[in-house]
């Protein structure tokens, strides 16, 4: 019982994942794709910032903007270190698709939504990771147009990547900084926030983030059992390079000296990679290299899996509040 209560999120996803890809009557992935259809990330997202806007106090979001230590860390794992991995992996003995993936990966600014829940579930500041994921979606508007290109020479591929600043800066708005802002509001005129509610939406925004996961893995799921031969390859390289990214920021936040608190933020939004971009990317720019759309989606998955697990290592040892 104790297990699951510590790794109850690590659980969900493997249900999540396995019941939708492996189910023979396609209801569950029919049912995932369906709602994709209707703009259900959409909403769900908004509710997790929504939720996630209720939860912060206002010391959290004073000491989230504050933290220029911290968010330093951030943005030099997100935007220098990743793309040297991938620049460290192009020599490795892999096919032209998965190198492109790794790229296209390497370059993503960080999640919008899981990483911060993740980083609220571990005993950090979700306002420090909020500021982060908020302000590396809105620089890599300019900064994948000059990393991307670099790292595809490693391979021989060219491509202009051209993205739409007004488009992105407008959803990351809608998305993010509206519902952030009513959940905000609705603390601040509401009367205190008791310890087993807030615990129960966060629950909740856990949640949430499986039926994201889910809707995700519904979409890829032709693509996931159309290539299981190099499925088991593109696993291990995401799971590497992963890896190699929380050995980073690890390192990077006891360099730092950033202690329980601020730490996690910078691991999580760290080592996360938005997908949606990245998949947008892929079949704009390299529709021929299906390899690299499992590269994304596997590197997603794989990082969901690895960090469910450590929200359950850290949420134990975490200070009490």
């Amino acid at each position: 019982m104790q297990i699951m209560k510590k790794y109850w999120f690590l659980a969900g996803l493997g249900l999540v994942f396995g019941l939708t890809v492996f189910d023979p009557t396609d209801m569950l992935a029919a049912a995932g794709r369906g709602l994709r259809g209707v703009n259900g990330p959409d909403i769900v997202i908004f509710a997790v910032f929504l939720f996630s806007g209720y939860l912060l106090n206002p010391g959290q979001i004073r000491s989230g903007l504050t933290d220029v230590k911290a968010t330093g860390a951030a943005l030099l794992l997100i935007f220098v270190i990743a793309p040297l991995f991938a620049a460290v992996i192009s020599f490795f003995p892999i096919s032209t698709g998965m190198l492109v993936g790794i790229f296209l990966v390497a370059v993503m600014p960080t999640t919008m939504s899981t990483g911060v829940v993740m980083t609220g579930a571990s005993g950090g500041n979700p306002a420090h990771a909020l500021f982060v994921s908020v302000l590396t979606n809105s620089m890599a508007v300019f900064t994948i147009a000059i990393s991307l290109p670099l790292l595809l020479r490693l391979t021989g591929e060219t491509a202009a990547v051209v993205l739409e600043p007004a488009a992105m800066m407008t959803k990351i708005a809608w998305s993010v900084l509206v519902p952030l802002l009513i959940g905000i509001m609705t603390r601040a005129f509401s009367k205190k926030t008791s310890i087993v509610l807030a615990r129960r939406l966060s629950i909740v925004n856990q949640l949430l983030i499986l039926a994201i996961v889910w809707m995700g893995v519904s979409q890829a799921k032709p693509v996931l059992l159309g290539a299981w031969l190099s499925a088991g390859q593109i696993a291990l390289l995401v799971l590497f390079f992963h890896a190699m990214m929380l050995a980073a920021a690890f390192v990077l936040a006891r360099l730092l000296k950033l202690g329980r608190g601020r730490m996690e933020s910078v691991i999580f939004m760290g080592s996360q990679k938005t997908l949606p971009l990245s998949v947008i990317l892929q079949v704009t720019l390299f529709p021929e290299y299906g390899q690299a759309l499992i590269v994304c989606v596997l590197h997603h998955l794989v990082s969901l899996f690895v960090d469910g697990f450590l929200v359950g290592r850290l949420g134990r040892s975490a200070p009490t509040k």
